[in-house]
C-alpha cells in the first residue's frame, strides 16, 4: 500500500495543473469563481478547508459523523460530486482503502486531487508492526500533524486561485495559532493525569499518535484498520492487563461499534476488578455537523477533556473554550 500511496500523491501532482484547466470557452478558471465547490473523504479535512477558504468554498464531506473511513465506498452521488468539484482532499496513508481507484479516476478525469498528509515526513509517521508495513493514517490525533495537513490545504488553495493566497494565508494561520492553543491545552491537562493512570483502552488502534505527542500508553481491541477483526486472545489479555494494573477506565469510539470495549469491562468485573467506560472518544469521525464536537479543534478538546477526567487527571468539565456538552 505504501507504492499505492505514492502512486497517488504523483497522479495528484500530475494533475495538480488542472486546478487552472481550461473552460468551455477556453482559458483559464483561475479567479473567476466567487467560490469553489470541495469535496472533501473526511469531515476533519472539511472543517481545515472552511477556515483556510471561508466563503470562497462551498464544501462537501463525504462522510459525516459516525461514519468509518476504512470501510467507507463511494457511491453514485459521491462519484458525481467528486468529478464535478474544483478540488478534491483526502486523508491519504491508505485511510481511504476501499477508495484509492476512486482516487485516480477523479484525478485522471483533470480534478486536482490531493492527500493533505503528502507534506509529514517519514520520519514523523508511525509505522506499527502489526500493520503489514504500512504507515499508520489517524495523523489528525495530534494538531502538530494536522497543521502541516492545514499547510497542504493552504498551499493548494494558493496554487488554485492566486489572486487569493494572502486571504489563504491569513486565514490558515489564525486556524493553526488555534491548533498550537490546541495542542498546549492537551498537553497541559494530560500531564496532570497520574502516571500509573496514563493508559487509553480504546476500540482499535486510532491514538497512536496522540499517545505519543501527550507521553500516553495506548491499546487497541483492533488493529490500526477496523477492517481487521478483534480476536478473544487479545480481548482476555487486554481484561488481565485492566486488572493487573487495576486500571479504571475504557473508552468506546463514536464511529466503532462498543461491544469488544463491553466485553472488556464485563471481563474485568468478572475477576473482581470494577471498570467504567469513560466516554465516547471521536476517532475516525467528528461530531455532528453544528456541534462544537462537530469542528476538529471541538473534537480534539473533547478527547482530551474526557480522558483526563476519567483517568484521574484535572481539566474544566466544558474543556479548553468552555464549549463542550455537560456530560
Amino acid at each position: 500500500m505504501k507504492f499505492l500511496s505514492m502512486m497517488l500523491m504523483i497522479v495528484a501532482a500530475t494533475f495538480a495543473t488542472g486546478c487552472d484547466r481550461p473552460n468551455a470557452q477556453g482559458g483559464s478558471t483561475e479567479g473567476r469563481h466567487d467560490h469553489y465547490h470541495v469535496v472533501t473523504t473526511t469531515a476533519m479535512i472539511a472543517d481545515i478547508v472552511r477556515n483556510v477558504a471561508g466563503d470562497r468554498a462551498e464544501v462537501r464531506s463525504l462522510m459525516g459523523a459516525g461514519v468509518d473511513p476504512h470501510l467507507y465506498r463511494a457511491t453514485r452521488d459521491d462519484m458525481t460530486a467528486l468529478l464535478s468539484a474544483d478540488i478534491v482532499f483526502y486523508n491519504g496513508l491508505s485511510l481511504e482503502g476501499k477508495m484509492s481507484d476512486v482516487f485516480v479516476k477523479v484525478a485522471s478525469s483533470g480534478r486536482p486531487v490531493h492527500a493533505v498528509t503528502e507534506l509529514l515526513d517519514e520520519k514523523y509517521l508511525l509505522e506499527p508492526e502489526n500493520f503489514g508495513g504500512h504507515y499508520d493514517p489517524h495523523v489528525w490525533m495530534d494538531p502538530n500533524g494536522w497543521i502541516k495537513a492545514t499547510e497542504v490545504v493552504i498551499a493548494k488553495f494558493s496554487e488554485h486561485d492566486s489572486a487569493n493566497t494572502q486571504l489563504y494565508q491569513s486565514n490558515g494561520q489564525r486556524f493553526i495559532d488555534e491548533l498550537k492553543k490546541l495542542d498546549a491545552y492537551a498537553r497541559e491537562r494530560l500531564a496532570t493525569v497520574p502516571a500509573e493512570r496514563r493508559v487509553l483502552v480504546t476500540a482499535h488502534d486510532a491514538f497512536n499518535y496522540f499517545a505519543r505527542a501527550y507521553d500516553m500508553e495506548v491499546e487497541g481491541i483492533q488493529g490500526i484498520s477496523t477492517d481487521s477483526e478483534a480476536g478473544l486472545a487479545k480481548i482476555e489479555s487486554l481484561v488481565n492487563m485492566l486488572v493487573s494494573r487495576k486500571i479504571s477506565a475504557v473508552f468506546t469510539e463514536s464511529s466503532v461499534s462498543d461491544k469488544n470495549i463491553r466485553a472488556l469491562v464485563e471481563g474485568a468485573n468478572a475477576q473482581g476488578h470494577q471498570v467504567k467506560i469513560g466516554g465516547e472518544l471521536f476517532s475516525d469521525a467528528m461530531g455532528a455537523d453544528g456541534t462544537y464536537e462537530g469542528t476538529y479543534v471541538g473534537m480534539i478538546d473533547h478527547n482530551v477533556t474526557i480522558i483526563v477526567r476519567a483517568l484521574g487527571g484535572e481539566a474544566p468539565e466544558r474543556g479548553m473554550n468552555g464549549k463542550l456538552k455537560e456530560h
